[in-house]
């Protein structure tokens, strides 16, 4: 399968090394580049792409912006936060955006290439601790209690569900949720697959970001 790629960066000449990068890839084309946040939402819109490499700071409309209205209108596109610093806000914003993970701009190719991959494929860029992490270090900008929407979309999931959500907020693995709370490792991925669904989330980082969200879990 080729992974449709599209760019989102207000400098070209970064834009043209992500794409001599990416296009040696067999797997991989690049369908478009933007130069800033309202044509990356037309173009995302045009091509449908599978991954969209997103910057953040770009005149206009910028990366968070563009990225909420992308992954409201494309649902099969998943966009990952190209961001200068490690776990600054703008990675926090863009999670919150519906991002699916986030990258440094001076991150090795390999990693880029691997974080590609990740997305399209539906899992996260950025491990669930990461993302605990970041939203302890941002927690100060999240509401100060769960939204009605929020406890109405609690409300569909079962006790075991709901437990098992905590945990994964926690940033714990399917095998440390398992061991925890005694179950098979595969339905641990059953009870998460149905979660997802039942929250209309897009993966486990999403997750992550929702039940500190909801005030299933506090930050320390």
């Amino acid at each position: 399968m080729t992974i449709r790629i599209l760019l989102a960066d207000d400098e070209p000449l970064l834009r043209m090394a992500f794409t001599m990068v990416l296009e040696a890839q067999p797997d991989m084309e690049v369908v478009g580049e933007a130069g800033d946040g309202i044509e990356a939402v037309q173009l995302a819109r045009r091509f449908r792409p599978d991954v969209v490499l997103m910057d953040v700071r770009m005149p206009g409309t910028d990366g968070i912006e563009a990225t909420g209205r992308i992954v409201r209108t494309c649902r099969q596109t998943r966009v990952l936060i190209l961001t200068t610093f490690d776990l600054d806000e703008y990675a926090f914003a863009g999670l919150r955006a519906g991002a699916s993970g986030f990258l440094l701009k001076n991150a090795l190719p390999e990693e880029l290439l691997a974080a590609i991959r990740n997305v399209a494929a539906g899992d996260a860029a950025v491990s669930p601790r990461i993302t605990r992490r970041l939203l302890e270090n941002f927690a100060h900008q999240l509401p100060t209690g769960g939204a009605p929407a929020s406890a109405e979309r609690l409300r569909r999931l079962t006790p075991r569900e709901r437990e098992v959500l905590i945990e994964v907020a926690r940033g714990l693995s399917n095998t440390e949720i398992a061991a925890g709370l005694h179950l098979a490792e595969a339905t641990v991925k059953t009870h998460l697959g149905r979660i997802l669904l039942k929250l209309e989330l897009r993966d486990r980082v999403q997750a992550v970001v929702f039940a500190y969200e909801a005030r299933l879990i506090r930050p320390a």
